[in-house]
């Protein structure tokens, strides 16, 4: 999520040489298979825990087990992310693979996010062109901003907008090229498919088992997705500069982990060829360069709910 009211255009210079860069930019399988592995792996056991629990003591109790497995597959978004720069992986349809599947997990089909991603990067914090700004509004209340923290009405959203392609084959945004937009309609309408056979099935076997370990989980991760996207570039400059217009958060090993090395946002803004397992090495280099320097996600939280009250008493 991008947002800010200052604006100047200042553009950074490079902070890496060529080679520094090419270094830094070697893709390489391991990183990131050990990190879809032990994702996956994680989302698997819990899910598993989370049932047996379930029939045995009742859904009331898989409650902690449940939270756990929002956060777990609410950042699977992380894994869509990267897959969606190409730098997971050396192959690029290894990339697309997971892309799908994780695309899959959250509810945000792949290659439309990644056509809106790639205008994020071109247009960071442009409000005209970013489409994280030009699909958001300020929330008009301290009730809407909370809601808006939750996290619900932006998967609910993504849900209704996938749900409305499949249905009338029109997929018109900015971001969306004319001839992408068939394909964008067909990705919708497979992942529904995909959707509508697990619910038949669910019910050809009387299972809930998808709901408490895959979609109750999903609405309760936003909880925390959302927070975090909303500390990547709010109440950062409107400047071309990466440097100024993103944030890096310093956070612990757990999280870094989990959100495969994104805290280091500046980073990936300013050089997005580097895949995520280089992000700490890069960071060590251009450090004393970033602008907007968060200490943690519980601070940064409360710096950018200021800054959304502020915008909206501002009427930015």
């Amino acid at each position: 999520m991008t947002m800010d009211a200052v604006g100047h255009g200042k553009i950074e210079t490079r902070a890496l040489t060529p080679a520094q860069l090419k270094d830094l930019s070697v893709r390489a399988n391991l990183p990131g298979l050990i990190r879809s592995i032990s994702h996956y792996a994680l989302i698997t056991l819990v899910g598993t825990l989370i049932w047996q629990v379930a029939t045995r003591y009742g859904v009331v109790w898989t409650t902690p087990l449940v939270i756990i497995q929002g956060y777990l597959i609410a950042f699977l978004f992380m894994a869509v992310h990267e897959a969606a720069h190409k730098t997971v992986f050396t192959s690029r349809r290894l990339n697309e693979i997971l892309g799908h599947v994780s695309s899959l997990m959250i509810v945000l089909p792949y290659e439309h996010y990644a056509l809106f991603h790639w205008d994020h990067h071109r247009f960071t914090q442009d409000p005209d062109r970013d489409p994280e700004l030009v699909t958001a509004t300020i929330p008009s209340s301290d009730t809407r901003l909370a809601i808006a923290y939750t996290g619900i009405v932006q998967l609910t959203n993504r849900i209704r907008l996938l749900v409305r392609r499949a249905l009338t084959g029109q997929a018109v945004a900015p971001w969306i090229p004319e001839s992408r937009q068939g394909m964008v309609v067909r990705e919708a309408r497979i992942y529904a498919l995909v959707y509508l056979a697990l619910l038949i099935a669910s019910i050809a076997f009387s299972s809930t088992m998808l709901l408490w370990c895959w979609l109750i989980p999903l609405y309760v991760g936003q909880l925390f997705l959302r927070p975090y996207l909303y500390a990547e570039h709010t109440g950062c400059e409107r400047t071309r500069s990466a440097y100024e217009n993103t944030r890096t958060t310093y956070t612990d090993r757990l999280t870094k982990w989990f959100t495969w090395n994104m805290p280091f946002h500046v980073e990936h803004h300013a050089y997005p060829s580097v895949p995520f397992h280089a992000l700490p090495k890069l960071n060590t280099i251009i450090d004393e360069r970033i602008a907007h320097r968060g200490q943690g996600y519980r601070a940064v939280t409360r710096e950018t709910w200021r800054w959304f009250r502020r915008a909206r008493q501002d009427g930015i």
